[in-house]
């Protein structure tokens, strides 16, 4: 069995920030591997190790940049990587769920994998399609927000369960292939251990661009645009006492009886 996972580099954003524009300040942005897929290489590993899988592959789109930090999917344990990008794509603020699908189904197709893994949603967008329009797109069935995949796979069916809206959880087979977006809380991701790090520096790291996997540029226009990015206002009435604590102790003890809290 041949595993795909779909992982991405996501920026990380200090307490205090500033916006420039419709970005926030570079000096104030770090990156990190999304922590839904995080969830899902680890569920693949963890796949391989039982003797379930033979290969973990995992795609992302970005730049070179990036490629640090999807490393260390390699070093938790995938055997290799494919990282998309294009010229084309620079110049794009907001990548849609569509463009994503277009591209990301080329390499499902491409590598044909009998399981593709992707995280619930990403840090970044939260838009929680991508793996279900992956789905779609390739004719195969799927499972939205598992949160527990039985690892034997009996018949060529993957047995799962899901989470749905209030607190229910719904237990079903899946035909393979298919694509399975997991939550957080499936499993417990792996640290990296510093031999992983210094193979992972050694596993193919394969780079395509558009033409190489067959999709047009033309299918990568979304209809979103970036317009203006802010900092809510805050709708919290917070009190804020200053002093010693004897003064600010008074103070709480006299709001809590105004508020027939205390007697």
């Amino acid at each position: 069995m041949k595993i795909l996972v779909t992982v991405k580099e996501v920026a990380t954003v200090e307490d205090e920030f500033e916006i420039e524009g419709t970005e926030i300040a570079d000096q104030y942005l770090g990156a990190d591997l999304n922590e839904w897929d995080d969830y899902a290489v680890e569920e693949a590993v963890q796949l391989q190790e039982a003797g379930i899988a033979d290969e973990v592959v995992t795609v992302t789109i970005g730049p070179e940049d990036c490629e640090q930090t999807i490393r260390q999917a390699l070093a938790k344990g995938a055997d290799r990587a494919v990282r998309v990008w294009d010229d084309s794509l620079e110049g794009i603020d907001l990548l849609d769920v569509n463009a994503k699908t277009q591209i990301l189904s080329a390499v499902v197709e491409e590598e044909d994998p009998d399981l593709v893994l992707t995280g619930v949603q990403a840090g970044d967008d939260s838009f929680a399609a991508t793996g279900v329009s992956i789905a779609e797109q390739i004719g195969a069935q799927w499972g939205a927000v598992v949160n527990h995949l039985e690892h034997d796979f009996d018949g060529g069916v993957a047995s799962v369960r899901r989470e749905l809206e209030g607190g229910v959880e719904e237990l079903t087979d899946i035909e393979l292939p298919a694509v399975l977006t997991i939550q957080t809380g499936i499993n417990e991701p792996r640290y990296a251990s510093l031999r992983g790090i210094r193979q992972a520096q050694r596993k193919e790291l394969d780079v395509r661009g558009l033409a190489d996997l067959g999709v047009d540029e033309g299918e990568i226009e979304g209809d979103l645009t970036l317009t203006d990015m802010y900092e809510p206002e805050s709708e919290s009435d917070a009190t804020i006492w200053e002093g010693s604590s004897e003064e600010t102790a008074a103070e709480l003890g006299e709001m809590l009886r105004d508020k027939g809290v205390a007697p």
